[in-house]
C-alpha cells in the first residue's frame, strides 16, 4: 500500500520564500493592481504553509504549488473587491503615485489598463508567460488547465491585448 507524501520541509519553504517572495508578490500586483493586497496575498500563502506544509512527492513542485496558491489568493482578492465594490458607493478609480508616474512611462500604463480590461484568465496566462517567463506546461498547472488551452487562451489574450491598444494608438 503506497504511502502519502511527506510535508514539505520548513527550510525549503524558507529557502524559497527568500528566493521567490519579491517575484511572486510583482506577479500578484499584476494581477490584484495594488502592491498592498499583493503582499498579503504572498504573506498569507507562506503563512499556510508554515502552519500547514504542502504534502508533495517532489519538493521540485514546491515553487510550482506556490504560484498556484498565490494565483487562487489573487482570484480570491478579487472576487472580494468585486463583491465590496457592488455594494459600496461609486469613487474615482485609484491613482498612480507620484513615485509610481515617475517610474512607470506613460505605454506602460496603457499596457497594465488594456490588461486589466483583459477577462480573468487570459490576464493571468499572460502575466505568467510574460512576466514570470513560465512555459505552456507550468502555466498549466499554475492556472489548473491543459496546456492546449494555455495556448489557445494567450493567442486571444495577444489579440484583444493588441485590438485594445491599437485603438488608443
Amino acid at each position: 500500500m503506497p504511502t502519502a507524501p511527506a510535508p514539505v520541509a520548513m527550510a525549503a519553504v524558507l529557502s524559497l520564500y527568500q528566493r521567490q517572495h519579491a517575484g511572486l508578490v510583482r506577479m500578484a500586483v499584476l494581477l490584484v493592481g495594488d502592491e498592498a493586497t499583493a503582499e498579503d496575498v504572498v504573506h498569507d500563502v507562506f503563512v499556510r504553509m508554515q502552519d500547514k506544509a504542502p504534502r508533495l512527492e517532489d519538493e521540485g513542485k514546491l515553487l510550482a504549488y506556490v504560484r498556484a496558491a498565490v494565483l487562487n489568493g489573487c482570484r480570491m482578492a478579487l472576487r472580494r473587491r468585486k463583491v465590496m465594490w457592488l455594494h459600496a458607493e461609486p469613487h474615482q478609480p485609484p491613482v498612480w503615485s507620484a513615485e509610481s508616474a515617475v517610474i512607470l512611462s506613460e505605454e506602460r500604463r496603457e499596457v497594465m489598463r488594456a490588461l486589466q480590461k483583459l477577462p480573468r484568465r487570459q490576464c493571468e496566462a499572460l502575466v505568467l508567460r510574460y512576466y514570470m517567463d513560465l512555459s505552456d506546461e507550468e502555466i498549466s498547472q499554475a492556472m489548473g488547465i491543459r496546456p492546449g488551452t494555455v495556448r489557445s487562451t494567450m493567442v486571444r489574450a495577444l489579440t484583444a491585448l493588441s485590438r485594445e491598444l491599437g485603438e488608443r494608438a
